[in-house]
């Protein structure tokens, strides 16, 4: 081999070695960038006034408090609103997981008549933006008598074409051998879908649950408009009634809203946090396929 042959062998293995320092400080910058208004909002629920009236933005405060929850906790119901987003978003996450898998598995795994007709509803019902839904919605709820109700906060979203999609693809990769074998064996159709397909695509329903739980928990606007008593109200719309009130400068300001913020967060942070070994895996599968 010449010097020339090897050092052109070399230099692919050099350029990597230089690219991959280059690609983390511009991995870092974007993580840096996209989670700079997390940390100025966290930061900000445990400064003083003074900090955050001050002129120069500051990051981390000069004395760290508690007083923007304390105050925040006096002024608003915060454990009813809390209660009410937590009923609702877990409503909603489980009925989607129910539902959105079953109707997943008959479209992946049963033959029946008209199959690919309601696949195609799905998929249009994919292409179909969810304001233009809201006022039909209003209108039902409205007539059923469910406004101000738990449940009119969680049917309108108890299955999603999302959800349905998504079980769907990740059930088509379920072998049907498995599912002839079992049925040979003389297993029901109920007895497959809850003790053989749901254990294989527990990557799907780990995803599932995180945009589900996360979509509902922080779902403004139909809360918003179907619910009228203030003790129905989620999180997102009791901050966003105290953010309009006049009165919520007395106590901290926009520290208490910082600290609603946070307190609005850290729910989904955890649920991320719990399934995160199964949505990064549901991605990568999901990336074979």
């Amino acid at each position: 081999m010449t010097a020339e042959t090897a050092a052109t062998a070399h230099r692919p293995r050099r350029s990597g070695r230089t690219r991959r320092p280059l690609l983390y400080i511009v991995a870092s910058l974007g993580l840096l960038v996209m989670s700079a208004p997390f940390l100025w909002m966290a930061l900000s629920a445990f400064k003083t006034k003074e900090d955050l009236t001050s002129t120069t933005p500051v990051w981390i405060p000069c004395r760290w408090t508690l007083e923007n929850f304390t105050a925040l906790l006096d002024q608003l119901d915060m454990p009813q609103y809390f209660l009410n987003s937590l009923i609702v978003a877990v409503l909603v996450t489980v009925s989607n997981l129910l539902f959105c898998s079953m109707l997943g598995y008959a479209l992946a795994k049963l033959d029946f008549s008209g199959r690919s007709k309601v696949f195609g509803l799905v998929l249009a019902a994919l292409m179909v933006p969810g304001n233009l839904m809201i006022l039909p919605l209003y209108v039902l709820m409205n007539g059923l008598g469910l406004i101000d109700t738990y449940a009119g906060l969680v049917l309108p979203f108890a299955a999603g074409a999302f959800g349905v999609f998504l079980m769907r693809q990740f059930m088509l990769s379920v072998p049907d051998e498995l599912l002839e074998a079992a049925r040979l064996d003389g297993a029901g159709e109920w007895y497959i879908f809850w003790r053989i397909v749901m254990p294989l695509v527990k990557p799907a329903l780990a995803t599932l649950t995180i945009f589900t739980f996360l979509g509902s928990w922080n779902n403004f606007i139909w809360p918003l408009i179907a619910t009228n008593d203030p003790g129905k109200y989620t999180l997102p719309v009791a901050l966003a009634t105290f953010a309009n009130d006049p009165n919520r400068t007395v106590g901290g300001g926009n520290g208490m809203l910082m600290a609603g913020s946070l307190l609005v967060v850290l729910p989904v942070l955890a649920v991320f946090a719990v399934l995160q070994r199964h949505f990064t895996q549901g991605i990568a599968t999901a990336g074979l396929k």
